[in-house]
């Protein structure tokens, strides 16, 4: 083990899996990026923002040289009472720095925040290793609290950082996990000593809390088509299944799974033919009509609402594309928008939206509950835009229905009927299509995660986010006008 300290993310590695903190000194060149920018900047933002919730305090700024941010603690320790945000302290090679810690003259007080909605088991892992530390040092802990998001806030004018943040106490849980933190303690210095790889078999700690950055290192020798590769089933039962000795897609398919696991197995086991019911996808089709608009949203999140009416993580729409036909055999066209980075984006947006949806048209999105949802909420806060914003609304269908109810179906698919499946099953060689070969921006979540984060970009910088989203969006409903015409061919064969 490192012999400088034992920090507490290190500590709540070991509580999912000794091994994580073993590879991670051992081997960190295995592991797989989980955690997006956008969701660290979360993180850091909101604990910078709740380090004014107990009044005026001071802070131990970061410093790769632990011994000197203990060091600055202590002087601080000493001027009670007082606040102190990053309090540093180190117990017989175990280290923590507290979030926010309020100084009194009989004791001390513990805030642990976190940028999450709720409180978890690893959160109190987390302050209950903290309180040990201060308790081993000969600190009275009068109380440990976390401090997570109150997502029922919306904004209405100046933030309200009493009511955005919730304070939990925890003291009483904390204080019973002391002497499991000994044992746990001891456990994790004396696995680092192993030298080589410790063996660890695969089970619910590599999903939960979360999921495991080593998972494809530690499942490297399952074979290419095993249960974990099952799209339509609860991580529990695969690994029951695993755990009974079954997880080849020949021995599942003995087992009682559900009938849209059992085809996806078949189908690649057996390399069956697609499923085509052109009577249903016909039926399907002529539920559309002209004019025809294929519409896709993008849309970020912020822990913190910037904005009036914003709720904490609330889906902020900031970007959509437009592919549309005016008529039958007209021309295919495109619209689009992308706000402004630093601005509530929704107002100029709805604006925009319904002038470039003609009224009454018949809009396709894949995955319609999700762009029903944006358009209800911008509805119910534009009070002008309200009638053109439902019509919109009521007019949307859904083109992923043919493929989640398996009206069509092949072993491409891998089970799923995400667009990101069903595009290459439907045109495998087409680099057009290919969401591989955009510059920049290759999925949603990358779309949220540097739009999120744009307004802390160089002029330069913004300018190629900008036309990476526009180029990843219009791929979007551009795939959708191209699943549209498979479908149409389909049922003329």
């Amino acid at each position: 083990m490192d012999k400088v300290h034992l920090s507490k993310s290190k500590y709540c590695k070991a509580k999912q899996c000794n091994k994580i903190l073993w590879l991670n000194q051992y081997k960190p060149e295995c592991a797989e990026q989980t955690a997006s920018e956008a969701v660290l900047e979360n993180g850091t933002e909101v604990g910078e923002l709740a380090r004014e919730l107990l009044g005026e305090y001071s802070n131990i700024e970061y410093q790769s040289d632990l011994s000197k941010m203990i060091e600055q603690t202590k002087q601080q320790m000493e001027k009670k009472p007082n606040i102190i945000t990053e309090a540093s302290f180190a117990y017989d090679q175990n280290f923590c720095s507290v979030d926010i810690l309020k100084n009194d003259v009989n004791g001390v007080e513990i805030y642990e925040v976190k940028s999450s909605t709720s409180i978890s088991d690893i959160y109190l892992d987390d302050i209950s290793y903290q309180v040990y530390i201060l308790l081993n040092l000969g600190y009275q802990v009068k109380k440990a609290s976390i401090v997570y998001i109150n997502n029922q806030y919306i904004r209405k004018g100046e933030l309200e950082l009493d009511k955005l943040l919730r304070i939990e106490d925890v003291t009483e849980i904390a204080l019973s996990k002391q002497e499991e933190i000994k044992e746990k303690i001891k456990e994790i210095h004396q696995y680092m000593e192993q030298e080589s790889e410790p063996t660890q078999d695969i089970g619910k700690h590599c999903f939960a809390p979360y999921n495991c950055e080593y998972w494809n290192y530690c499942t490297r020798k399952l074979p290419e088509n095993n249960v974990f590769k099952i799209r339509r089933m609860r991580k529990d039962q695969k690994l029951k299944l695993y755990h009974k000795g079954i997880y080849e897609f020949k021995d599942l398919l003995k087992q009682e799974i559900d009938w849209k696991s059992k085809q996806q197995v078949e189908f690649e086991e057996f390399n069956k033919e697609p499923i085509m019911d052109k009577e249903k996808i016909r039926t399907f089709l002529k539920n559309l009509y002209y004019p025809l608009y294929f519409l896709d949203f993008e849309t970020f999140q912020q822990p913190i609402p910037q904005y009036d009416g914003i709720r904490p993580y609330m889906q902020i729409p900031f970007q959509y594309s437009l592919h549309y036909i005016e008529k039958e055999g007209g021309e295919l066209k495109h619209k689009e928008f992308l706000a402004e980075a630093g601005i509530d984006p929704r107002r100029k947006l709805a604006e925009r939206l319904v002038k470039d949806i003609q009224k009454n048209a018949c809009v396709l999105a894949y995955n319609m509950q999700f762009e029903k949802m944006v358009i209800k909420n911008l509805a119910e806060l534009y009070a002008d835009l309200r009638e053109d914003l439902w019509i919109i609304h009521n007019n949307i269908k859904d083109l992923m229905v043919p493929f989640a109810s398996r009206m069509y179906y092949c072993k491409e698919m891998q089970g799923s009927y995400s667009i990101k499946y069903v595009l290459p099953a439907l045109f495998p060689d087409d680099p057009e299509l290919d969401y591989h070969n955009l510059p920049l921006v290759h999925n949603g979540g990358e779309a949220m995660n540097v739009f999120a984060t744009l307004a802390q970009k160089t002029k330069e910088e913004q300018e190629e986010i900008r036309q990476g989203l526009l180029v990843y969006c219009k791929l979007d409903t551009y795939a959708m006008v191209k699943i549209w015409e498979k479908l149409k061919e389909i049922v003329k064969k």
